[in-house]
């Protein structure tokens, strides 16, 4: 390895983000304050909602939204199993049952013929995953939900920012959004939910403050699920910069797309006609007809100096902690384990350089071809 390594990510802050922070650290006002309101006013305009509701984590998003929605003990959820754990895990925190169904082999997203086959009288929502900043068939997952009158929570974690026939992700049903370090757009860590329903964001609004409108004033049980305003002057500053870093990643994807595409046994990522995809991650493919396997490849890439991720290298029910639990069924789901084997995302980031793009698409030519 000669250089330094390109990164799967990074994350850089400037001064606009020191300046609010400083601003709030001057303020005294640490929690849930007028920085918190006006990150929530910004990010519902990303999501094209009417109200925005901060929250402390990705995570705290989806069992809030559960939770407002009113899934609970005996109910069942739908998702897929090739998704970061926290969208099963909230499911489970409700005591809900989740039932795993397949993806789409071309977009790792939900299948929704399989959704279909899995609905049954107790299913009372479904989660789609909106994978690596590409949505999910929402077209085909509203009509279904609305035929199976099935609540829609979305996890947009990854996908701050992609539209469906030029409607944000977040907007079809109550979206739930990570700020996690790494993600598109970050206050380090801290969550959102994002609805149209007024009465559904005043619920939420309480469960995240100890069932609290004003102080000691319950209305229900609720949680700690606060965010600070230091995380919210970080994500008010990054939420101006989302729109022109998202280019930058949909530009870094076009130019590996076009320099890896004739390459034997590596697919890239693919974009539907309908949607528009942010690139949270830049995921290819390594086939079995690939000159090295995939994990092979990982560690040769490591070695010339390219960081790159796996996401996800187990489906969810692969795990002996799931695959036993009493809560959890799974459907058969072969290509969310064909994929598991297979995905490798490469660096994508808006920090990218020209030189890392070229050294990026010269060296899995060297690997692969």
């Amino acid at each position: 390895m000669s250089g330094p390594m390109i990164r799967i990510s990074e994350v850089h802050l400037d001064a606009e983000v020191e300046a609010l922070v400083i601003d709030v650290l001057r303020s005294g006002h640490l929690v849930q304050g007028p920085m918190v309101a006006r990150f929530e006013t910004a990010f519902a305009d990303v999501a094209g909602t009417t109200h925005a509701v901060a929250v402390s984590s990705g995570t705290t998003a989806l069992v809030a939204a559960l939770e407002a929605v009113g899934i609970g003990l005996d109910d069942e959820v739908i998702t897929t199993p090739f998704t970061f754990v926290a969208t099963v895990n909230a499911v489970l925190e409700r005591g809900a049952r989740v039932r795993l169904v397949d993806i789409r082999p071309d977009d790792y997203t939900m299948d929704v013929a399989a959704l279909a086959r899995a609905c049954r009288p107790d299913t009372r929502a479904v989660i789609p995953v909106h994978l690596y900043g590409h949505p999910a068939d929402m077209a085909g997952i509203e009509a279904l939900a609305d035929q199976e009158e099935l609540d829609v929570i979305e996890d947009a974690a990854q996908a701050h920012g992609a539209t469906v026939n030029g409607r944000p992700v977040g907007s079809f049903g109550v979206g739930c959004f990570s700020f996690y370090a790494t993600k598109n757009l970050t206050t380090g860590e801290g969550g959102m939910v994002t609805t149209d329903d007024e009465e559904l964001a005043d619920r939420l609004r309480d469960l995240r403050n100890q069932g609290m409108r004003q102080r000691y004033e319950y209305r229900i049980p609720g949680h700690n699920y606060r965010m600070t305003d230091v995380q919210a002057a970080v994500g008010l500053a990054e939420t101006g910069k989302l729109a022109a870093r998202t280019e930058l990643r949909r530009a870094n994807a076009e130019q590996l797309t076009a320099g890896l595409a004739d390459i034997e046994g590596l697919t890239t990522p693919v974009e539907a006609q309908d949607r528009r995809h942010v690139f949270h991650q830049y995921t290819v493919r390594i086939g079995e007809d690939a000159r090295l396997d995939r994990d092979t490849l990982a560690k040769e890439l490591a070695a010339r100096g390219i960081e790159t991720g796996i996401y996800y290298p187990r489906p969810i029910h692969d795990y002996d902690c799931y695959r036993t639990h009493p809560q959890v069924i799974c459907e058969p789901v072969p290509e969310a384990e064909r994929a598991s084997r297979q995905v490798l995302s490469l660096p994508v980031h808006p920090w990218l350089t020209e030189g890392d793009l070229d050294q990026i698409v010269t060296t899995l030519h060297d690997c692969l071809d």
